[in-house]
């Protein structure tokens, strides 16, 4: 182990310490308060310590690298989520209308950014949060799109806002049209922004209709690689363009997550192991999320307030609308 390399790591112990800290203290509170994702509480707690304590340059230092390290580190494990067997048991149909629904919602959402005038990056990723798996999402796409901090602070407050009303409002609807219990995971999956929120707004309809809601989140899941390597894409040709330096082809924890995907697939992994690494990427993403948080200025946030809360209803409308439509015409 070289001199610098444990020069880097010492200085970084303070900031790495007090993530691991704050990561279990938000894992506490979700598990008092299932409704509150561990994600969110993480950006909360983060939000607090940032703007109420004076942070030493060695504590950001090691945030910044929790940040940069645990975020790739989760949204890779996340492709264990994934297998390619559950996805086809949907039908094309239904595997049809996911598609659709993710590509509606995130245009139509960058879309009404614009006519909002919101800034790109905020647009750019309550798009993919919203179209595709909420925190998780947006985390995955801030390391390939200009924003700032206050944007991904934002998105995943958006996040956590609208979808606990669709968790909240999707059993009270489904039960008073009397959809049957397929039918309601189908739009719950479809619809809903986290994986928490999707299991909750599908639980009273019993265990059919979680299972259905989780495989047709997860087929939502399984765009975030491609959509993400799409915008990298973009960026890349446009800074190509501008004689700027050009982002990677690919962002390498993008083929990291393809590979626990293909991993995941082949059913080489035991369910023990599985559990864990589910386990794990809470854990990372929780804590990427607190340290993202403390950068995170309330005042520029404040100031985006009432445009992100009609982005957020506009693009909460668009993709519960786009899957109600794609389900019933193809489904």
């Amino acid at each position: 182990m070289s001199v610098g390399f444990r020069n880097a790591a010492a200085r970084a112990f303070p900031g790495t310490v007090l993530a691991g800290a704050a990561t279990a203290v938000a894992l506490a509170v979700s598990a008092l308060l299932p409704g509150l994702g561990a994600l969110t509480v993480a950006v909360l707690c983060g939000l607090v310590v940032g703007n109420v304590f004076r942070l030493s340059a060695g504590l950001r230092l090691g945030l910044a690298r929790v940040l940069r390290v645990a975020l790739r580190l989760g949204v890779v494990l996340l492709g264990l989520r994934l297998a390619a067997g559950e996805l086809l048991s949907l039908g094309a149909g239904t595997l049809v209308a996911v598609l659709l629904v993710v590509l509606v919602t995130f245009f139509g959402t960058v879309l009404l950014a614009g006519a909002l005038g919101t800034s790109g990056g905020l647009g750019m990723l309550v798009a993919t949060g919203f179209a595709v798996c909420g925190a998780s999402a947006i985390a995955a796409m801030e390391s390939v799109v200009d924003r700032e901090d206050e944007d991904v602070a934002t998105a995943v407050a958006m996040v956590t806002l609208y979808g606990t009303a669709a968790m909240v409002a999707l059993p009270l609807v489904g039960d008073a049209l009397g959809l049957s219990a397929p039918a309601l995971g189908r739009i719950a999956g479809g619809s809903v922004h986290e994986v928490g929120q999707v299991v909750a707004a599908a639980s009273p309809a019993g265990s059919a209709a979680v299972a259905v809601a989780v495989t047709v989140k997860l087929a939502r899941v399984v765009l975030l690689a491609p959509l993400v390597t799409a915008v990298g894409l973009v960026r890349r040709s446009r800074s190509g363009a501008q004689g700027a330096t050009k982002p990677p082809l690919i962002p390498l924890f993008v083929l990291g997550f393809l590979f626990a995907v293909l991993v995941r697939s082949c059913g080489v992994l035991p369910e023990p192991v599985l559990d864990g690494a589910r386990q794990l990427t809470t854990v990372l993403l929780t804590g990427a999320l607190f340290a993202l948080g403390t950068s995170v200025r309330l005042s520029e946030l404040i100031r985006t307030g009432p445009r992100a809360l009609l982005l957020g209803l506009g693009s909460t409308a668009l993709v519960t609308i786009t899957t109600v439509a794609a389900m019933a015409a193809l489904t």
